[in-house]
């Protein structure tokens, strides 16, 4: 049993500053109970907490951290561009050179504007997408999250999923009577909605790989479909890879599958642990953006040089190895692994990744939409993440968020998890 003295301490004078006393909702652990451990430090695949516990890590700052917590390089690029500043408002030729970085891995990406948030970038996009097209609607899944501006907070995933609240209060009406959401994986449902509607649909906006109830990959020719029916009804496709971007295949889920999206979002792992998100596609769109159009975004902090150095420092590093061949091995090893488990112990688990990406259910069957997901066994989830944490293993203190893995696991790293999950099951079986 790890000792958890010094996080209720904290967790306790949190509280009475901090909503909650988290910054973001699933970090308060209502999804499995007890009291969140408060980090102290991390370092390659490990972090510390504040009564000193040692976790071998698969958050990884909810996907940031390709390269590990406190990479050298990261690190010291940081260090050194700080020293010249932190922000200043104007361009600087970092924004150039990341959008370079990311463009030769995303070609459909052919103008860039950065951000900082994944929220942000999905919000401009969409209404990038309604300024092109002049259109209103839009079309979404259930169970994909596309952050928290007012009309994405329609049937979401992640966290709404763990509160059972998929509909956020203080959204009015209007805001999300534009939004339809569909079943994902359920081409059929689609093609009747753009029967009847087709004709009012700014955007299509997807999590090409499904992050936010657990992992679910897209069905064969889902995504294929998708890309014929929106450029039948003149509406444009967008990829939200905020979390498969790099993590998937060097080009996201677009290169994995051999899809072309009209636009694209990007975050977590382009800006290194910083915060920094993109949003980009085709010249003819993105000229909409102001200056240059009339759709209007902007941001103080876009483009910062702390976040563009990480974002370019990752990248680099990214591109000297094989990373998606390196982790999609590590990550298969794992499920493998924890499948195995689930079996010796008559445990019901279902299980999948992609890439450095992967996710477990408690429940038989395949898993292909966010209805399948929610007839998980949450209590189980509930006790295998806390006889993991005591064992010194973190996973995501939500059945419905995925896991990832970095390029500082070692084999003993997995070896180790799964010694431990050996114990967990055998208690919880």
């Amino acid at each position: 049993m790890t000792q958890n003295k010094m996080s209720k301490k904290f967790f306790s004078l949190a509280q009475k500053r901090i909503p909650g006393g988290v910054d973001s909702p699933v970090r308060a652990f209502k999804g499995v109970g007890g009291t969140p451990f408060f980090v102290e430090r991390g370092k390659g695949s490990h972090i510390w907490d504040v009564d000193g516990n040692e976790f071998i890590d698969y958050v990884l700052s909810w996907g940031p951290l390709i390269l590990g917590h406190a990479h050298p390089r990261i690190v010291s690029i940081i260090k050194e561009t700080t020293e010249s500043g932190t922000s200043f408002g104007a361009p600087t030729v970092l924004e150039t050179t990341l959008a370079e970085l990311v463009q030769n891995s995303f070609p459909s990406m052919e103008l860039i504007r950065f951000v900082n948030s994944g929220t942000e970038a999905t919000m401009s996009s969409i209404r990038l997408a309604r300024g092109f097209t002049g259109r209103d609607a839009i079309l979404k899944f259930d169970g994909c999250y596309h952050g928290h501006s007012d009309g994405l907070l329609v049937k979401t995933g992640s966290g709404g999923a763990t509160f059972s609240v998929p509909d956020s209060e203080g959204v009015p009406t209007d805001y999300a009577r534009n939004t339809f959401s569909l079943p994902y994986n359920d081409m059929n449902a689609v093609e009747e909605f753009f029967a009847v509607h087709g004709e009012k649909i700014a955007c299509i906006i997807i999590e090409p790989i499904a992050g936010n109830m657990g992992l679910i990959v897209p069905e064969k020719d889902f995504l294929e479909s998708l890309r014929s029916l929106s450029t039948e009804y003149g509406a444009l496709l967008i990829f939200d890879e905020v979390m498969s971007g790099f993590r998937v295949a060097k080009g996201g889920a677009q290169e994995l599958f051999g899809i072309e999206p009209d636009l694209t979002t990007l975050g977590k792992v382009i800006g290194g642990g910083l915060p920094v998100a993109a949003y980009g596609g085709k010249k003819e769109i993105m000229e909409k953006v102001a200056p240059l159009g009339g759709v209007y975004q902007a941001g103080t902090l876009s483009g910062n040089p702390l976040a563009m150095s990480a974002g370019i420092e990752t990248i680099k590093v990214m591109n000297e190895f094989n990373l998606p061949q390196i982790l999609s091995s590590k990550t298969e090893y794992l499920i493998e692994g924890l499948l195995e488990l689930s079996r010796i112990n008559n445990i019901p688990m279902t299980a999948c990744c992609c890439g450095s990406m992967f996710g477990f259910y408690f429940q038989e069957g395949t898993v292909k939409n966010f209805t399948d997901a929610l007839r998980s066994n949450l209590k189980l989830y509930s006790r295998f993440f806390h006889g993991m944490l005591d064992e010194g293993v973190a996973f995501a203190p939500s059945q419905f968020e995925v896991g990832f893995m970095s390029v500082t696991h070692e084999k003993s790293d997995l070896d180790f998890t799964l010694n431990a999950a050996s114990k967990v099951m055998k208690k919880i079986g």
